[in-house]
């Protein structure tokens, strides 16, 4: 254990504390920082707490980032005491927050003029699957550097896949969202039909499981529609935020998304009705708004 390398995490939210957690079980020596409190699953380990991502730097050898948004990681980074001042040769920085793919290649450029590895490796699979370790992870970089790094990723997740260079995670991230965003969508228009029609939700979604248009949003998301579960999860607001990226990258690359625009603008709804903080599947307000019923209501057709 004694060449072990020593692992650095920053940033404790409702994803980021149970990953950092999975290290620790592992037997690794871990220095972690968050804006917030330490969590309390954290707090009684033997992962030590630093003052700030500058500290976290000089004491690990592979740094490991889960924070919300582009800004958030350039903080972490670049900011007063971030960890690009505390860095020296040879160290990595693992990015698994879900940012632009296009600032991810300049923030990985600026760390590699400092003689340090970056990958960028978002995740996929929400609080559950941080708590279980089966995230997915879409990873971009140096191959040699993703070897060396995956059997730490593995301790955290189970369909971990380089997708190619800097940036290329990122990309695969965003394009994981608005898979997810549309057949949200799709799943709340088919089981507001059905029960605005007068069949019962459940019952349908029953059904729609054993066929072509089975997904894991149907299962899962589909099943929060019916019985009224829309506590996060994965709230709106970070998936407005992952989809503001889709669209101002579609901008750049001359690309429309007409779908994904559309699926947004029913997000920003749930945000103007005080829905930030619901879970995603509860898009389906949205459109419940619009059609005047609500899935599970008496139908008088």
């Amino acid at each position: 254990m004694s060449n072990q390398k020593k692992l650095g995490f920053i940033g404790l939210g409702i994803m980021g504390a149970p990953m950092a957690n999975h290290l620790v079980n592992a037997g690794y020596e871990l220095f972690i920082n968050t804006r917030s409190k330490v969590p309390e699953i954290l707090a009684k380990t033997k992962a030590v707490q630093c003052p700030s991502p500058q500290a976290v730097a000089e004491q690990a050898d592979i740094i490991f980032i889960m924070v919300p948004d582009t800004p958030d990681v350039e903080r972490v980074l670049f900011g007063d005491k971030g960890v690009a001042s505390g860095l020296s040769k040879g160290k990595v920085i693992v990015d698994m927050s879900s940012i632009s793919p296009i600032s991810t290649k300049e923030f990985a450029k600026k760390i590699n003029a400092l003689s340090c590895d970056y990958l960028d490796a978002p995740v996929s699979g929400g609080e559950v699957g941080a708590k279980n370790a089966t995230l997915s992870i879409m990873v971009g970089g140096d191959e040699k550097v993703f070897e060396t790094i995956k059997p730490i990723l593995d301790l955290m997740g189970k369909n971990i896949n380089l997708v190619g260079k800097n940036g290329d995670g990122q990309t695969a991230k965003v394009a994981n969202q608005i898979i997810v965003a549309l057949n949200i969508e799709a799943v709340a228009e088919a089981l507001l039909f059905a029960s605005k029609a007068g069949a019962d939700p459940a019952k349908v979604r029953q059904a729609l499981m054993g066929g072509f248009a089975s997904s894991k949003i149907l299962e899962v998301h589909g099943e929060r529609m019916v019985k009224r579960t829309f506590d996060p999860g994965f709230r709106i607001e970070l998936h407005q935020k992952d989809l503001n990226l889709a669209l101002n990258s579609a901008r750049v690359l001359g690309v429309s998304l007409p779908n994904t625009a559309t699926a947004q603008e029913l997000f920003n709804s749930c945000a103007a009705h005080g829905g930030k903080a619901w879970d995603h599947s509860a898009m389906v307000k949205a459109l419940e708004k619009l059609a005047n019923f609500e899935i599970g209501q008496e139908s008088k057709i």
